[in-house]
């Protein structure tokens, strides 16, 4: 008996406590059509390659758990691809369930030249979630064991499937609940890319991990104590994590290894008879672990009640040890640990599966709608984030947002029309800008206005892919410019203006008295167009005005009454000084033309005390 023959025995062997004899038939079946379909090829590595599909197949079984058909869809992923069978010989031995799961896996030619092969496959997989969530399960459990067995790949071969796996499948495990397999998945993806790196967090991780397992030791055997004499039964888990997530943290804090805080976690966890006893018994092991342990203030966060997007339960909080230092404690069940590790698929019920469907289908089918306006991948990742939120409306609804989400994907998150409106937010009650970033349990409130409008850099402040996809939805149905302003003078409607031809095709508007204006037409006399620069209401400029007068009482409310109320414009800032009775005041303001500059200039300057008003040059934008 061969290697791979004793390995699907052992397989086989496993599943008979949980399977019928006839799927057991069924799957030993999909073993020996695998072997002979990829009898005499060999992987990178050298090996059999029937050991890859034996390979996923295990991970499938033991790892995800699934049932029968994923197994042997498991077994059989590569042999369309990559032999003499057809997709029909899979459906004649082993029906259209199984058909469909190698169907989806299996990579189509690419029909239309210039398009990424990569994401037609990315497409492809993620259209079957109208039908199955499997067909992922089966794809990530392939990707895992590829990624296992990268060392024998090329280099450049190992930055693609390393790039690909930490842009796309490792934040899908993470949608999908499965942490453990979002974990590997990236550590792997980590390791291939940035090696040295990956290298040096490990040894530093290790040195710790030898260096503080007396002390985490000592506070573990203090808990089980104490917990013990309360008539609870648990044991304990000591978890570091991994170097990707190490520096990751590293990444977004701006320290080096020394300075993370929280590399590890302690497990604690307990077994209920139903899901309904939980919450008491994790409020039982809190109260009485803080009436021993000092709790640190605002660490405290109740997953419980609120779930993470993807599922993921426990009782988070942080106790002072014997040293001073604060460890992060997660209070789990046996089965919210089981469900952190199997995801969408730990409770297999119809109604189960068809939820996490349903709720992902949506935002697929949604992307897919509106591919015209936002990048395939960018709407697809952008719904794949790592950490969650929970803020709540005024009326204590629930929103789940990423991490680092603003009040404004709070407002598209409610409705689109709320998003576009937006004028100012509410965080637990004080006034703020809309670009706020949120935090966990923060209540929103978002004030809007009829005539309020989305601005270009909202897009900067947005990580949902609602927001961006309305945004963008709303700037690609704006009018568009048909030219450049110069950076230097600034045109404006109304101004003298030329134009000038770029090598691109480009036209780009100057002052006839622009310095660079009068170079180029010495220079480049050729490319000189005439433009006629007309008003139109659908666009501002930018413009800063410098008054100088005498101080006097409300000479500052006059100046804004001028431009507020007499000629409509709104201020977007203003810098005022006061030296010896002598105002300096510079007023940031839009116009639609020259004309309303000047109209502008010339009320101020009639204001009593107003000795000076003139334009100033705007930085180069």
């Amino acid at each position: 008996m061969t290697q791979a023959d004793e390995s699907v025995k052992q397989l086989l062997q496993n599943l008979r406590a949980r399977m019928k004899d006839e799927d057991i038939q069924r799957i030993g079946a999909a073993y020996q059509l695998a072997a002979k379909a990829h009898n005499g090829q060999t992987r990178k590595s050298g090996e059999p390659y029937i050991i890859h599909p034996i390979a996923v197949a295990r991970i499938v079984a033991e790892e995800m758990e699934l049932g029968a058909n994923p197994i042997i869809a498991a077994f059989l992923h590569d042999v369309v691809e990559d032999t003499s069978y057809t997709i029909d010989d899979i459906r004649e031995r082993f029906g259209d369930d199984v058909a469909f799961l190698v169907d989806v896996v299996t990579k189509k030619k690419n029909e239309l030249p210039g398009h990424s092969k990569q994401v037609d496959n990315y497409q492809q997989m993620l259209a079957s979630v109208k039908y199955d969530i499997r067909a992922l399960l089966l794809k990530l459990a392939d990707r895992l064991h590829n990624m296992r067995t990268l060392s024998s790949m090329r280099p450049d071969k190992q930055m693609k499937i390393a790039g690909e796996t930490d842009y796309f499948y490792a934040p899908l495990a993470n949608r999908l609940g499965m942490y453990h397999t979002k974990t590997e998945l990236e550590n792997l993806s980590f390791q291939y890319r940035c090696p040295r790196e990956y290298a040096s967090i490990y040894t530093q991780l290790e040195h710790e991990r030898m260096e503080r397992q007396d002390e985490i030791a000592r506070f573990t055997a203090k808990v089980q104590k104490l917990l013990s004499g309360s008539g609870i039964v648990v044991r304990t888990e000591v978890r570091y994590r991994m170097p990707y997530s190490i520096w990751r943290k590293m990444q977004n804090k701006g320290c080096d290894f020394n300075h993370v805080d929280y590399k590890h976690y302690v497990r604690i966890i307990y077994t209920t008879e139903t899901p309904q006893e939980e919450k008491m018994l994790s409020l039982r092991i809190y109260a009485t672990l803080t009436d021993h342990f000092k709790e640190r203030p605002g660490s405290l966060a109740n997953y419980i009640d609120a779930p993470k997007e993807n599922g993921y339960q426990s009782f988070h909080v942080k106790l002072l040890n014997a040293q001073g230092e604060w460890e992060e404690t997660h209070i789990s069940s046996e089965r919210m640990v089981r469900a952190s590790r199997l995801g969408c698929t730990a409770e297999r019920t119809e109604e189960n599966l068809q939820a996490w469907i349903d709720k992902f289908r949506d935002v697929l089918q949604d992307i897919a709608s509106h591919s015209g306006e936002i990048d395939f991948m960018d709407g697809v990742t952008s719904s794949f984030y790592y950490d969650d939120i929970l803020v709540f409306t005024p009326e204590g609804r629930g929103i789940i947002l990423p991490k680092g989400a603003t009040a404004l994907d709070f407002a598209y998150e409610i409705h689109s029309e709320v998003g576009n409106h937006a004028f100012f937010a509410r965080i637990n009650g004080k006034l703020t800008s809309v670009t706020t970033q949120l935090n966990r349990g923060d209540c929103v409130e978002i004030g809007t206005r009829d005539e309020a409008c989305p601005h270009p850099e909202w897009l900067d402040h947005v990580l949902t892919y609602k927001a961006k996809r309305n945004l963008r939805s709303y700037f690609a149905h704006l009018p568009k410019l048909e030219y450049k302003r110069c950076p230097l003078c600034h045109p404006l409607p109304g101004d003298e203006v030329v134009g000038f031809s770029g090598s691109d095709g480009s036209l780009t508007l100057h002052k006839r008295d622009c310095p660079t204006a009068i170079r180029l037409a010495s220079q480049q006399g050729d490319s000189i167009s005439c433009v006629n620069f007309t008003e139109s209401k659908n666009f501002l400029y930018p413009v800063r005005i410098r008054i100088r007068g005498i101080d006097r009482y409300h000479l500052l409310s006059d100046m804004v009454a001028c431009v507020t109320e007499r000629l409509h414009l709104g201020i977007e800032k203003l810098v005022t000084e006061t030296i010896d009775n002598i105002v300096e005041c510079t007023v940031y303001f839009s116009v639609h033309s020259a004309d309303e500059l000047h109209e502008a200039i010339s009320s101020i300057s009639r204001i009593p005390g107003i000795d000076e008003v003139h334009r100033v040059s705007e930085p180069a934008t």
